[in-house]
């Protein structure tokens, strides 16, 4: 007859695994001897070994209870259950898996490939990161509204990081993030853009976009907004010179 700690180092178990099997009701708590010791014998080592090995397997212990007891049948029919929830908890902790690698390569977690690939272009003209930064966090909420249109959009800004003129206007913007909101250089970069849009509007560019609702442009709109000090007067300025909006930009006069 076996001592608890005998038990448990034949099971290959705890001896605090063991009374918690004894609380739990699967193995069945022997009295005491004389000596004021339980003492087990075969049958409880060969139980506790079964129920290691089911436990061990991922058996819930609500389960092995059930298991123990159960004809061949049964316990077949169980197994298969249990295999099928392991495999579908083995493919949910595979996707965790993926997302934290896509964590791990940062601007791609939320971002399509080209998206990214143009945000690494913005970092090679020496823009600064915060800048930056309010790129990626609006493209991030055009992703996730409009997947599709995104090699559309990105094939433009890809088109515009080719044209000297729009560098020179992110440049400015870059220069501008510690500018204060009446800092007169605003109104030299307020011409710049609007000299851009001009030369876009004769060009043929159609500014409208009828995917971009009017919630989201405010959304992306305000984006701006909050990364510049200049951007509320930049805007100002800009319908002041017949231009409204920001992400859907539009003509308010007519061609001169």
């Amino acid at each position: 007859m076996l001592t608890i700690s005998q038990l448990a180092s034949y099971a290959g178990v705890t001896v605090r695994a063991v009374r918690h099997y004894h609380a739990k009701g699967l193995l069945p708590e022997p009295d005491r001897d004389h000596s004021g010791y339980r003492r087990y014998g075969a049958a409880a080592v060969v139980e506790l070994i079964k129920i290691r090995i089911l436990a061990d397997a991922g058996v819930p212990l609500s389960q092995v209870h059930e298991l123990l007891a159960a004809s061949d049948e049964e316990f077949h029919a169980s197994i298969a259950n249990i295999d099928r929830r392991l495999r579908g908890e083995i493919r949910e902790r595979q996707q965790h898996r993926e997302r934290i690698a896509q964590l791990a390569a940062g601007d791609s977690l939320a971002l399509p490939p080209e998206a990214v690939a143009y945000l690494e272009r913005l970092s090679e003209f020496g823009l600064p990161p915060l800048l930056i930064e309010a790129e990626r966090d609006a493209w991030i909420l055009v992703a996730a509204k409009l997947p599709e249109q995104m090699p559309m959009y990105m094939k433009s800004k890809e088109h515009q990081l080719d044209d000297p003129a729009t560098i020179g206007l992110y440049r400015d913007l870059a220069s501008a993030i510690d500018w204060e909101a009446d800092d007169p250089r605003v109104t030299a970069v307020a011409d710049r853009l609007v000299g851009l849009l001009e030369a876009a509007d004769a060009a043929g560019w159609d500014p409208y976009d009828d995917e971009m609702t009017d919630a989201l442009a405010q959304l992306l709109d305000s984006v701006f907004l909050d990364s510049l000090p200049i951007a509320r007067r930049l805007i100002s300025l800009l319908e002041a010179r017949g231009w409204t909006g920001w992400t859907t930009i539009r003509r308010t006069q007519p061609r001169s």
